[in-house]
């Protein structure tokens, strides 16, 4: 790929970086003032949901590998939020795109990419965690609808959201991966309770969530009855993608040098200590190697072809690097990266201390590392499958 910048390439970053100098009262410090009017304005200038077609609320432009390359590159030099990244927005909306009706396109995608919709995850369960294909909460045919019951657990957001996208069990004789139908429920529908679960960040970022005779037409079955495991895997590739987003870690690396050229330990700049700067180094040439990496897997978009492995690590990769700078940020805080809650000498509201803690879950949820190791052996390299332990 020839990555020199063409007359047309120049005159495009220069028009994303006139837009965002001009609408620099509309964020800061890579926050939106209004995240939704933000989200709608980036729509319709090409900035965000740029390759959705327009009939579903997207910006419909054709995909361009550089162009896409250059709004990256201008929204982090910025420090400019790149809109709304969530559960409905990065996950379900590409899966609906992928293997949903006509009908649920039309009804979902574009009130999901505009903010109007919050969406939460029901995957894992309190026996089905790393073995999802375990889960137990049922569906019931009743005429044209289904009634629900059962639980799922560390459903983020499940506490603002207005609706889910869930794994159910429906085909109860069926073999255990063939039976589970990917469903779409109302979160205000009666039966459903919502438990928030205190995590060590000091917030309730997840959830558990209650079903009891929860009812749900069946058209809001996504890809077909029985076929829940072929679209939970679609959703999956596109969380990774999003835990993993290789922008998202280089920004996180650009405030980090910051921090370590604005933060001094007797008189000199954290940066300009050989040990931390040597740490700096080896994070920064790991994120450039994300970097590239994301351009391997737009290309693969782009001409349709499989990622292969150059998927499967995203998540590992990214979820592990991103706490990884936020540790080296702690350490450069020095005594100061201990404080949690609000003080004079509090850094960024706090910000590095939360991510450090959050990250630690996020290396554990969407698949914790050591699956996303065995999935990278098995699907990717060729390895044979672990064995499984003798029975009893």
């Amino acid at each position: 790929m020839d990555l020199n910048e063409t007359p047309e390439m120049a005159a495009f970053r220069g028009e994303v970086r006139g837009f965002l100098a001009a609408r620099r009262d509309d964020y800061a410090a890579g926050a939106a003032k209004d995240p939704k009017a933000w989200q709608q304005t980036l729509i319709a200038h090409g900035y965000a949901a740029r390759t959705i077609p327009r009939e579903y609320g997207g910006y419909g432009a054709e995909p361009d590998i550089l162009k896409s390359r250059i709004i990256a590159e201008e929204f982090i030099a910025a420090a400019a939020p790149r809109g709304i990244a969530n559960q409905g927005v990065s996950m379900l909306v590409p899966t609906l795109l992928e293997v949903g009706s006509e009908e649920q396109k039309r009804r979902w995608v574009e009130p999901t990419l505009k903010g109007e919709i919050v969406w939460c995850q029901g995957y894992s369960e309190p026996g089905a965690g790393s073995d999802l294909a375990n889960l137990q909460t049922k569906a019931v045919e009743d005429g044209k609808d289904f009634i629900i019951s059962g639980s799922k657990i560390w459903t983020s957001t499940a506490h603002m959201a207005q609706m889910m996208f869930a794994l159910i069990r429906t085909e109860r004789q069926a073999a255990k991966h063939e039976g589970i139908s990917y469903v779409l429920i109302p979160m205000d529908t009666p039966g459903i309770e919502v438990r928030p679960l205190k995590t060590m960040t000091g917030g309730s970022e997840f959830n558990e969530v209650f079903f009891t005779d929860v009812r749900v037409p069946q058209a809001n079955v996504v890809g077909g009855r029985g076929r829940g495991w072929f679209v939970a895997n679609t959703t999956l590739k596109h969380e990774r993608g999003m835990l993993g987003d290789p922008n998202a870690t280089e920004a996180r690396l650009i405030a980090l040098i910051e921090l370590m050229k604005s933060e001094t330990v007797d008189g000199q700049k954290i940066i300009d200590n050989p040990i931390f700067r040597d740490r700096l180094m080896q994070l920064q040439g790991r994120v450039l190697a994300m970097k590239f990496n994301g351009l391997r897997l737009l290309t693969a978009q782009l001409t349709r072809e499989p990622a292969g492995i150059a998927g499967l690590i995203v998540k590992l990769q990214g979820c592990e690097l991103n706490h990884q700078l936020a540790a080296l940020a702690i350490d450069a805080l020095g005594e100061l990266g201990i404080l949690y809650t609000d003080g004079p000498h509090l850094r960024a509201n706090g910000r590095w201390q939360w991510n450090y803690m959050f990250d630690l879950g996020l290396i554990i949820g969407g698949g914790t590392a050591q699956i996303q190791k065995n999935i990278i052996s098995e699907r990717g390299l060729g390895m044979p499958r672990e064995p499984k332990p003798a029975a009893a």
